[in-house]
């Protein structure tokens, strides 16, 4: 395949044997995680210094392969800012939250987020092939002592063949690609077992700090398990190398359809040329921009969140200035527990009874004449029904501070699964499940 993308090697690696450089095992088993071995890649600033050296921050690993892409002259290389600490990840900030989605609520079982009628989405691993310092799930994500287990993964897939509203299942983390084919290749094969179960998907940034995981092998074991999507994590056009655009290629060829999730982060990507290079590049290795995620409350991720403002800026120069299939829908994860809410420019500018007026891109406006005779499927079906817009009224409350969100009538009952109250625990009682580990990939 011949790409515009190019390799990088950091100096440290050049006598590293090809052979030993594109084994997946190789590269996990060699990531950097300390002062000294990182010093060996790049020169440290104090800030990064004193958080590799302080206890408890959210885990550090990066691979050898994605630590070389890190310009070691840039302090402020977009790359390095997504898996270096500094020590702003130990500032508390304003709704600053440890589980911001409110994900432990909606598990049923350990594992398992049931927030939406027919999909869920189910934490297989605790385990990832690097750690990004915004991580949402940092909660759980990265101790090697902790993962699930198979007595949990049992339960999960219980729940889901006694839940027949649910059609689509999507797999994350940790990450999915992390974990021991043979066991990776079990769990799918499992889920295409159940009936009601259409669609499967991949949430996973192995192709992006990784890419010598996804061989033609996994590609072609993955391709037993269609209808199978997958999205990928790129957050910066640096990241796009001649490597990942190959490994792209081979999902793509066959037949696994590829979306990307970005998240806007402060100092990385929060600027509209770097955002409109970054989709103009995905799309170039056959991958469409799909979400750009507003940064999680979660704690840690202060210095890299923006204003929304900023995100619906990057919008404004995206929609109409590129091709349609190259802008994301940008995105707020509702703290929580709403689930994903998209934001965009409000391209109405006003409405009456049999006309809206509208803007473009470009500030061109136009009006739409609505039809007046217009009657709306089935209905006299519901005739006299009205749609409910519960706690409108308190909008105003949010404003001032008293509440962090409104829950309409009966929310709690709706979304209460009824879920076994759990954090994930080292219990020598339990067999491990052996996926994602990510520490003994062998199997």
């Amino acid at each position: 395949m011949n790409t515009p993308f190019e390799s990088k090697r950091a100096e440290i690696y050049k006598d590293v044997p090809d052979e030993k450089w594109n084994d997946w095992r190789w590269q996990l088993s060699h990531r950097m995680n300390s002062v000294e071995d990182i010093e060996k890649v790049l020169p440290l600033t104090d800030s990064e210094r004193k958080a590799l050296q302080t206890q408890g921050l959210f885990r550090v690993d990066v691979t050898p392969y994605f630590i070389s892409l890190i310009d070691p002259n840039d302090p402020n290389d977009p790359t390095r800012k997504q898996v270096i600490p500094v020590a702003e990840e130990m500032q508390s900030f304003t709704s600053m939250m440890e589980d911001s989605l409110a994900e432990d609520k909606h598990s049923p079982v350990p594992g398992l987020v049931h927030r939406y009628p027919d999909r869920v989405l189910m934490l297989v691993t605790t385990q990832c092939a690097s750690y990004c310092r915004y991580c949402t799930r940092s909660r759980i994500v990265g101790d090697p002592g902790q993962t699930f287990n198979r007595q949990e993964f049992e339960m999960q897939i219980e729940y889901l063949k006694k839940t027949p509203q649910v059609r689509d299942v999507l797999l994350s983390g940790g990450d999915p690609l992390v974990l021991a084919p043979k066991v990776l290749e079990e769990l799918l094969g499992r889920l295409r077992e159940i009936p009601h179960i259409e669609i499967i998907r991949i949430g996973t940034r192995v192709p992006v700090f990784m890419p010598m995981r996804v061989t033609q092998e996994l590609c072609d074991m993955l391709a037993k398990f269609h209808p199978l999507w997958m999205n990928i994590h790129v957050n910066h056009s640096n990241e796009i190398t001649k490597e990942l655009a190959e490994a792209c290629d081979r999902l793509s060829r066959v037949g696994i359809p590829l979306g990307n999730q970005a998240v806007l982060l402060a100092g990385v990507n929060d600027n509209v040329h770097i955002q409109r290079k970054l989709v103009h590049d995905l799309v170039r290795i056959r991958v469409r921009p799909y979400y750009l995620y507003q940064c999680d409350l979660v704690e840690g991720s202060g210095h890299f969140r923006t204003p929304v403002g900023k995100g619906i800026e990057i919008m404004e120069g995206l929609r109409g200035h590129t091709s349609g299939y190259a802008v994301p829908q940008y995105i707020i994860d509702a703290p929580g527990g709403g689930g994903k809410i998209p934001v965009m420019p409000n391209y109405m500018i006003s409405q009456s009874d049999h006309k809206v007026i509208l803007r473009n891109y470009e500030g061109y406006i136009t009006t739409y004449e609505e039809p007046t005779d217009y009657v709306p499927s089935d209905a006299a079906q519901y005739k006299g029904l009205k749609r409910p817009e519960p706690g409108q009224e308190g909008l105003s409350g949010l404003l001032d501070g008293k509440e962090m969100f409104i829950k309409p009538e009966g929310f709690d009952q709706l979304h209460e699964r009824n879920g076994i109250q759990h954090r994930l625990k080292d219990d020598s009682k339990w067999k491990p499940l052996g996926i994602g580990s990510g520490e003994n990939p062998q199997e």
